[in-house]
């Protein structure tokens, strides 16, 4: 085990049941899996370099990973996860872990395009921006920064970047990151595609129940966006929360991500106690 109880504490997300019996049997294997897979695309880029016969030159480029899902169904514990055990490989590689968070556009212009209510849905990425992003990192380029995004202020800060500097791993977490289309997306950089899953009744409970959570503890900090929550009655925020998940986060799993779920080359199926019950594997 490369994982301890306290670092698992740590990254382990608001209402995640992950623990360290499902680390061993589940993320340490697929450790192992992604091992095997990059060893494998290293093995193609050197062969294609003695093919070229030195023609060719050009850095090996990272190794991407995507990892998709809904809200709240858990897929930044399992970032965060990977991005441990990935680093832990005995070659010690560097793993850097980015959420398209980022790249979601800034509040004022959510509200100038009179979509603030659709954010989370594809429009309300800046997609130019995130493929220019991985671009970057996929050409090997020195430096490539990614927005961040505070939850707290529900919005980009503004000017603060993450620097991704020439990582040998790149894991890249998103809601829509599996969408396909006319012209070229984010999909098309990725090396590894994983999808986490669940029933919408189990990943609605664990929303609602997230933003109780939080009520008693992010929600009172006064400079949260979501302090203004704090003086509902239990029925109040229920009634808000359960409208937002119907009109939102429901209808953009519906329409826009769990369509992408059989695109991924691994599903984690998560039973109604946020614990992954199946792990499907796409054929090789």
């Amino acid at each position: 085990m490369v994982l301890t109880e306290d670092e698992l504490e740590s990254i382990r997300g608001l209402g995640d049941q992950v623990d360290l019996e499902e680390i061993a049997k589940i993320y340490l294997p697929l450790s192992r899996l992604l091992y095997f897979q990059m060893r494998n695309k290293s093995l193609l880029y050197n062969t294609s370099q003695e093919f070229f016969g030195g023609i060719y030159e050009q850095k090996e480029s990272p190794f991407v990973i995507a990892i998709a899902g809904s809200v709240a169904v858990g897929k930044s514990t399992t970032a965060r996860v990977l991005q441990i055990l990935l680093s832990r490989w005995e070659t010690h590689p560097r793993v850097d872990l980015v959420t398209t968070d980022g790249f979601l556009y800034p509040t004022a212009v959510l509200e100038e395009r009179g979509i603030m209510e659709r954010k989370g849905f594809p429009e309300s990425y800046d997609r130019r921006a995130l493929l220019d992003f991985l671009s970057a990192v996929k050409n090997g380029e020195e430096v490539a920064c990614a927005p961040v995004y505070d939850h707290g202020i529900y919005d980009i800060i503004p000017g603060e970047m993450q620097e991704v500097r020439q990582p040998d791993i790149l894991i890249i977490e998103g809601l829509n990151v599996l969408q396909t289309g006319p012209s070229m997306m984010v999909s098309d950089f990725f090396d590894f595609s994983i999808y986490v899953d669940a029933d919408t009744e189990d990943i609605e409970k664990w929303f609602l129940n997230r933003i109780f959570m939080l009520r008693d503890t992010a929600f009172q900090d006064p400079t949260s966006y979501y302090n203004q929550f704090i003086r509902m009655s239990d029925a109040e925020l229920y009634a808000f929360a359960h409208g937002v998940w119907q009109s939102t986060n429901q209808k953009n799993l519906e329409e826009n991500i769990l369509p992408t779920k059989l695109r991924a080359d691994l599903i984690l199926r998560k039973d109604v106690n946020h614990k992954i019950q199946q792990v499907m594997l796409r054929k090789i």
